[in-house]
């Protein structure tokens, strides 16, 4: 995969940033009910598919750029999405998924049911939500001083589309904790620099 990293390129003015949000493909843990946090994951026969579908589905969409979490999972997304299309990769590690530090790899019914007590207090050797929702975006003031007025995707993760639906559209956090995390063919957010819901 052709990648470079996020900061490698000249900064621009500020416009209108374009967003669209795309979940990593399904990985071998999900297929087995495991929440992988920080640890790397690897896609599945069936997810290495949908990665195709995603890239085809994107194919003619206007991208600029896509920016993918660093994590395997989600690298491995992109670069089978966007093999031999000329659109450039780069890796942000800012990406992530929450990490659950302990809990890294325990099953997904098992922690869900933790997460609203996480939003303030680190998972033990971890982070919060709130930090790594905070996390997640940093990454917009860089990709909009660099691809003003442009259209980019985000591969990513739970914290990814929990930080752009809390921040671009007034979510609440606890109703995005308790709420089943519901996947479709991605989500679309514009952001003009106004200040961020913190």
């Amino acid at each position: 995969m052709r990648s470079q990293r996020a900061r490698d390129r000249p900064t621009g003015s500020g416009g209108t940033l374009q967003i669209v949000f795309e979940t990593h493909s399904i990985s071998e843990d999900n297929e087995r009910g495991i929440a992988t946090g920080w640890l790397p994951g690897r896609l599945s026969p069936r997810g290495r598919a949908l990665a195709r579908e995603l890239g085809a589905r994107r194919h003619d969409d206007g991208l600029a750029a896509v920016f993918s979490s660093d994590l395997t999972r989600a690298y491995e997304t992109a670069g089978i999405a966007f093999a031999d299309t000329g659109i450039p990769i780069f890796l942000d590690w800012r990406l992530r998924e929450c990490n659950y530090g302990d809990f890294n790899g325990t099953p997904v019914h098992l922690l869900h049911v933790q997460r609203v007590a996480h939003l303030d207090t680190p998972y033990p050797n971890g982070e919060s939500w709130k930090t790594a929702l905070a996390r997640v975006l940093g990454v917009l003031p860089d990709l909009r001083s660099r691809w003003p007025d442009a259209r980019v995707l985000l591969i990513g993760h739970v914290a990814t589309r929990w930080a752009l639906d809390h921040a671009l559209t007034g979510a609440r956090l606890e109703d995005l904790a308790r709420a089943d995390f519901a996947w479709q063919p991605g989500w679309e957010y514009e952001w003009d620099g106004r200040p961020l819901t913190d």
